[in-house]
């Protein structure tokens, strides 16, 4: 069947900003199976890169580098990510070559967190110290990413410490930066901005916002409350009004998140990653609204 596309649809699809999208390895054959049709069908967003987790202490190694390779199979740009706490210079060589050999070109380089009952040795102490190392043993081979925090990381000593973290980063030889998700466009702006006064050359180094769809109220407290992310008090209030009706939560989250969206964009954010907790169809929801996927 012939389709005719909507000819103002079709300039929004070719404006649209780049859009890069987060999954995590899955543990069982069947989450393979189902990730495996969630990438499928997001590929209608042509992103930019897949981004996948890594566990604490490099827990799903074995797992990231196999959904890694598997994005990469399909012809779509992967990115791994990449945690060194806890680990030797040797391995983290090691881990290098084994994704140069993948045909790896991007990192998201993270600290990462300790298992519990872990100590706190290895070589790397700090994210930046794991830029520093990438650079200096791969040179330019890969893009490096970094986790930025607007809200500012829960572990950061005070704001302005959490700032300067950043900038070591940045000067360590980052690329670009994705964020935490968040529900405040106003604390992006803050946050690029107060690196802009640092001297940081913003534009030359990315941030981009990481959004993260609103489908279940219980899973985005659990989320929030772990990882430090600020649920605005009148999404929190209206969420918990909503009980367990589960329709109203999604079509409340995804006129939440189409805004924030829009704000975003409207202010100068030069991407978009969405957070898809493996999941296709709220991504695809929203940037269908915001016009950005035909059909």
């Amino acid at each position: 069947m012939t389709q005719t596309s909507n000819p103002s649809t079709s300039a929004a699809v070719a404006q649209r900003p780049p859009l890069s999208l987060e999954f995590f390895p899955p543990k069982t054959p069947e989450g393979a199976a189902k990730l495996q049709q969630a990438r499928q069908a997001l590929y209608a967003l042509k992103p930019e890169f897949c981004s996948v987790t890594y566990g604490a202490g490099g827990s799903t190694q074995e797992g990231t580098f196999n959904t890694v390779r598997a994005i990469l199979a399909e012809g779509v740009d992967a990115a791994s990510h990449f945690s060194c706490v806890g680990a030797t210079q040797e391995r983290v060589r090691e881990q290098l070559a084994e994704l140069q050999a993948m045909g790896v070109k991007r990192l998201v380089a993270l600290r990462g967190d300790l298992p519990s009952g872990y100590g706190a040795g290895g070589a790397f102490h700090y994210a930046s110290d794991l830029v520093a190392f990438i650079r200096a043993e791969t040179g330019d081979h890969f893009h490096i990413e970094v986790a930025a925090y607007p809200e500012v990381h829960p572990q950061a000593k005070s704001p302005a410490s959490d700032l300067q973290a950043f900038a070591t980063k940045v000067r360590a030889g980052a690329n670009s930066a994705i964020t935490q998700y968040f529900y405040n466009a106003d604390a992006y702006f803050r946050f690029v901005e107060e690196l802009d006064a640092l001297g940081l050359d913003v534009p030359s180094v990315p941030i981009v916002p990481g959004i993260m769809p609103i489908t279940s109220s219980s899973q985005l407290m659990r989320f929030s409350d772990a990882c430090g992310a600020e649920i605005p008090r009148w999404i929190r209030l209206r969420l918990q009004s909503f009980g367990d009706d589960t329709a109203s939560i999604k079509a409340f989250g995804h006129e939440v998140v189409t805004s924030l969206c829009e704000q975003l964009l409207a202010g100068g954010a030069p991407a978009i990653h969405f957070y898809t907790m493996n999941q296709s169809a709220p991504t695809l929801a929203i940037c269908r609204d915001l016009g950005w996927l035909q059909g």
